[in-house]
C-alpha cells in the first residue's frame, strides 16, 4: 500500500549518515502524523528506523540533531502531533508495507527492533550462510578482507564498499583458514576437505589448487618473502608448495596427531609447528629434517592449540589444552620459560611487536582471562577479565594496544602498558572466532559463529588514548 510522505527535514549527521524527518497520513485519520525516518547509507548497510513521534515539531527536530548511533531514550508520549502544509518541504510516495507500524493504537513501537543500539560496527558482511571460522586482512590494502566458514566458501570483500565481493568457491567442506601472501597479491584458503586453493587477491580468480594431505587443513601460512604456501593437516603431516609454479615442494612427517598450529619464522629460514600430540617441532624447510623436537616435561602435557614466533626468530610461545604457556628457544630447542596462570585451555598467544619498550606477550584462555606477561621476569603484568572465554588476540600494528575477541561476541581493545580496557565493541550475537587488524590499524575485523563479519573503527578510541 502506497502512503504519501512529507519531507520535513533532511540533514547530514556525520560522514556517511543521513537522517530525515517525515510525516505520514495516519491510517485511520486524514491528518498528518509525525515520524522520523533515519536513513543509514554507510556501506554496506542500508536500513530504516522509525521512532515514535513527540508532541511538537520542534522537539522532533531537536531529537534529529542527536547522535544517530545513540538515539535518545523514548519519553512519555504526550499526544498526537498534527502538521500544517507550511511544515512540508517535499512530498514523496512511500510503500506502506515496507514501513513498521510505529503508531498502532496499542502503543507498540515496532521500530526499535530494527536498529540494534549495541551494534558498534561500521560495516557488516553478511554474504556467508553459515558460521565463520577464518579471517585475514590484506597486508597492502587496508580495506581488503578475506573470510571463510561453514558454508564451504570464502569471500573477498572491501570495508566501506558494499557493492563489491568476490566469492572464493571450490571447497567441499568448511573453510578453516585464510592467509594473504606477503605482497598482498595472493590469498590462500585451507579447507577441511584437505585442499588448499590459491586465488588472485585483486579479482578472486582461482590461480591453483594444491592437494596432497589426507585430512582437513588446520591452518595455512605464506613464506615471509615468497609465494611458498605452508599448511598443517589433521593427518599429522605438514605440506609445502610453490604457488607460482603450482608445484608440490615437501611433506614433513614427525607429529603423531593433528598439526594444529605453525608458521615460518619471520626470517624465513625455519618452520615451527605444534600438534595435538603435545609436541613442538622445529623444521628445516629445505630438507624436511626435524631440527628440534620439544616434548615431555617441562613442556605441555596436552595438545597445543596455538603458537607464535617473535620478530627476531629466536623464540616460540605456545598455548595448550592443559592451560599452560611455554616459551621455547628455537635455536637450542630448550624450554626457557613456563608461564603458569591460566586455569583452562589457552586459545591464543602473541608476542608484542619488536617496537615494544618492554618485551611482552599476551595470552588468552577459556578461563575468561587475557594475561599480559613481562617476559624479562616471566611474570604477569596485568590480568584482564572478560565475561566469557578469550578466543583470539592480536596487537594493533606496532602500538601498545592489543585487541581480544570473546566468546560473548565482544571485541575489546586494551592498553598493554596500563592494563586497562580502552573500549569494548558490541555487535556480534555469538562467539567471536577470529580477529584481524587492517594494515593501517584503522579497523579491527572480527568473524563469529553468528554468520557475520564485522568491522570496528579504532581511530576514535586509540587517538584519544595515545
Amino acid at each position: 500500500m502506497k502512503q504519501k510522505g512529507f519531507l520535513l527535514e533532511k540533514n547530514k549527521a556525520k560522514e556517511g549518515f543521513w537522517y530525515s524527518v517525515f510525516a505520514f497520513h495516519r491510517r485511520d485519520t486524514s491528518q498528518l502524523h509525525l515520524r522520523r525516518l533515519v536513513e543509514f547509507f554507510h556501506p554496506p548497510r542500508c536500513f530504516f528506523v522509525v521512532v515514535a513521534a513527540k508532541s511538537s515539531v520542534e522537539r522532533e527536530k531537536k531529537m534529529s540533531s542527536s547522535d544517530m548511533n545513540n538515539p535518545p531514550m523514548e519519553e512519555e508520549d504526550e499526544g498526537d502531533v498534527f502538521l500544517g502544509e507550511s511544515d512540508i518541504i517535499h512530498e514523496i510516495d512511500v510503500d506502506g508495507e515496507d514501513l513498521p507500524d510505529a503508531f498502532d493504537d496499542d502503543g507498540d513501537d515496532g521500530g526499535d527492533e530494527e536498529f540494534d543500539e549495541n551494534d558498534d560496527s561500521i560495516h557488516t558482511f553478511t554474504g556467508h550462510k553459515g558460521e565463520l571460522y577464518a579471517l585475514a586482512c590484506s597486508p597492502t590494502d587496508p580495506t581488503l578482507v578475506a573470510t571463510g566458514g561453514g558454508d564451504d566458501k570464502g569471500f573477498l570483500w572491501k570495508i566501506g564498499n558494499g557493492d563489491w565481493a568476490a566469492e572464493l568457491p571450490g571447497h567441499k567442506d568448511s573453510v578453516s583458514s585464510l592467509a594473504f601472501s606477503y605482497d598482498g597479491q595472493l590469498v590462500a584458503s585451507g579447507g577441511l576437505d584437505g585442499v588448499v586453493q590459491v586465488f588472485d587477491a585483486s579479482s578472486g580468480t582461482l590461480k591453483c589448487v594444491l592437494d596432497g594431505p589426507g585430512g582437513g587443513i588446520e591452518w595455512v601460512r605464506w613464506h615471509p618473502r615468497g609465494h611458498i604456501v605452508l599448511a598443517g593437516s589433521e593427518d599429522c603431516s605438514l605440506w609445502m608448495w610453490n604457488a607460482d609454479k603450482e608445484a608440490y615442494l615437501n611433506m614433513f612427517s614427525g607429529h603423531n596427531q593433528s598439526v594444529t598450529c605453525g608458521d615460518f619464522t619471520p626470517d624465513g629460514k625455519l618452520i615451527v609447528t605444534g600438534s595435538d600430540d603435545a609436541s613442538l617441532i622445529v623444521w628445516n624447510p629445505k630438507t624436511c629434517e626435524s631440527i628440534h623436537v620439544v616434548k615431555g616435561h617441562p613442556y605441555h602435557t596436552e595438545g597445543l592449540i596455538c603458537l607464535d614466533i617473535n620478530s627476531n626468530s629466536s623464540l616460540a610461545i605456545s598455548g595448550s589444552k592443559d592451560g599452560s604457556v611455554h616459551i621455547v628457544n628455537i635455536v637450542t630447542g630448550k624450554v626457557v620459560s613456563s608461564l603458569a596462570s591460566h586455569t583452562d585451555s589457552v586459545e591464543c598467544v602473541k608476542f608484542s611487536p619488536s617496537s615494544a619498550t618492554i618485551p611482552m606477550a599476551a595470552t588468552g584462555g577459556m578461563d575468561k582471562k587475557l594475561i599480559i606477561w613481562d617476559l624479562q621476569h616471566s611474570t604477569p603484568r596485568f590480568t584482564c577479565d572478560h565475561a566469557e572465554g578469550v578466543t583470539c588476540v592480536t596487537w594493533l600494528g606496532t602500538s601498545k594496544y592489543l585487541a581480544t575477541g570473546c566468546a560473548d561476541g565482544t571485541v575489546s581493545v586494551w592498553d598493554s602498558l596500563l592494563g586497562n580496557c580502552v573500549h569494548t565493541f558490541h555487535g556480534h550475537q555469538d562467539a567471536v572466532q577470529a580477529i584481524s587488524v587492517s594494515t593501517n590499524t584503522d579497523f579491527i575485523v572480527s568473524v563469529s559463529v553468528d554468520n557475520t563479519a564485522r568491522v570496528y573503527e579504532t581511530s576514535e578510541y586509540i587517538n584519544k588514548m595515545a
